[in-house]
């Protein structure tokens, strides 16, 4: 990192403003060379400069230079914030000047990559960065905050320490077995402090389920024969016109989709084309995309009118949905009800039509109950929200229970600090204390460029 980086930090476009960012040993340098106005070297630090960029003798834009230098910045390297007018041909004019006198196009991501690497911020931290990017809900905003303010860092910081002292004072009783002012360690009194490991890991965990939805939103199909009301409902629930609905049996032939929050979780709602048996070769392709759909997401909605007894093609979805967390939507209660519905006596069963919008409030409350979505407390959402770094803690739990059969078994405590020191590892890889190359360049490439 003995080089310098730069790169357009806004949305490319027309607009007010737009910043191109640089960061490395040589930016001021770098960035004197283009700039006329206060010698950057000679201003202090966490200033803002008037000028103009030029090249050679031509004024390229006038502009506001944000200058920071080290260590006190987000790279912990000297950083400039260049504000130009926005516009395409300009902020690519001024990007291509820093790379002519010696800037290198930054990676996507390299500048919180930077911050990385210098120690500046952990390793959930930076993924946190990339989740208030990517926040749709004031929820999602609030979890990727608590991320970069470290609160979930410190919580995994304090499990490590648990497990180095328990791995020093093993060491002390193996090593200095005379020292009698250390503990014993003996497979009783680790199993103690085991548990309590073990609990704290499975708290984070079972937050970190409300994570997942809180970050990814909730997937959910709407599916049913042609005809019976799947559009009409998907158009009802986001309050728009997305589906194309009419009398005629087979209307929607593709996958329709759209999302709408719900107790601050993005809901995704896709309307499947109608499942039937048919020889129209569009409206077939159709029907297995619906049935590929089925194992994609994380409820089904069966859609079944409630003004015509079953056909084999309800019967069918039925059947092929039967395992599935699911809900019975009996549409059309308007109409004269031809349904029986005591042969749904174990199911979820409400009835709705899209006529007075009756029921699809309580197809909303049904949903929030099954995903405990009442329940998420968006006062401590000190939460895993990476699903590297779930998997992760997954594994530590796997192994604790590994140390407990091994106890159980009476082996020396001795053998067992191998896993232990193999919890320390998993721990310190979440955080970041722990990592390989190819991992952290993997991780840094999916965010945009100039961040």
């Amino acid at each position: 990192m003995d080089d310098t980086i730069a790169a357009i930090s806004t949305a490319l476009g027309v607009g007010a403003i737009s910043i191109i960012r640089v960061s490395g040993p040589q930016s001021i340098e770098i960035v004197n060379k283009i700039f006329k106005g206060k010698d950057l070297s000679k201003c202090e630090s966490h200033t803002i400069n008037y000028g103009h960029i030029v090249d050679n003798d031509e004024i390229i834009d006038e502009v506001l230079i944000m200058l920071m230098k080290a260590p006190k910045t987000f790279t912990l390297e000297n950083i400039i914030e260049i504000n130009c007018h926005g516009g395409i041909a300009t902020t690519n004019k001024i990007l291509e000047l820093l790379l002519n006198n010696g800037c290198r196009l930054a990676e996507p991501g390299e500048f919180t990559k930077r911050a990385f690497l210098n120690g500046r911020i952990g390793l959930i931290e930076a993924e946190s960065v990339m989740d208030i990017i990517n926040s749709e809900t004031e929820l999602t905003r609030k979890l990727a905050i608590n991320g970069i303010e470290g609160k979930i860092s410190k919580l995994i910081k304090n499990l490590r320490q648990e497990i180095i002292e328990i791995l020093a004072n093993i060491e002390v009783n193996i090593d200095y077995p005379e020292y009698e002012d250390a503990i014993e360690m003996t497979n009783k009194i680790l199993n103690e402090k085991l548990i309590y490991i073990k609990d704290e890991i499975n708290k984070i965990l079972i937050k970190s389920q409300n994570t997942k939805i809180l970050k990814e939103g909730i997937k959910i199909g709407i599916f049913g024969r042609p005809n019976v009301g799947k559009s009409s409902i998907l158009n009802r629930l986001l309050e728009e016109d997305k589906a194309i609905v009419t009398n005629i049996e087979g209307t929607t032939r593709d996958i329709v989709d759209g999302t709408f929050i719900l107790n601050g979780v993005t809901i995704k709602l896709i309307d499947t084309a109608g499942i039937r048996t048919t020889n129209d070769i569009v409206e077939k392709i159709g029907v297995e995309k619906s049935k590929k759909t089925l194992e994609e997401v994380d409820l089904i909605i069966v859609v079944l009118n409630n003004n015509e007894e079953l056909t084999n093609d309800d019967k069918e979805i039925l059947e092929i949905t039967k395992n599935k967390n699911r809900i019975i939507l009996v549409n059309k209660n308007d109409l004269p009800n031809k349904l029986d519905l005591s042969i749904f006596k174990n199911e979820d069963v409400i009835t709705s039509n899209t006529t007075t919008i009756e029921g699809l409030d309580n197809l909303k409350n049904r949903i929030i109950e099954i995903f405990n979505l009442g329940k998420i407390d968006d006062k401590d959402l000190t939460y895993l929200s990476s699903a590297r770094s779930i998997s992760l803690l997954k594994k530590c739990v796997d192994i604790i229970n590994e140390i407990d059969v091994s106890i159980m078994n009476d082996i020396p405590v001795d053998m067992i600090q191998i896993d232990l020191k193999n919890i320390w590892d998993i721990l310190g890889e979440i955080i970041g204390e722990s990592y390989d190359d190819e991992l952290i360049d993997q991780l840094f490439t999916q965010f945009c460029l100039g961040k």
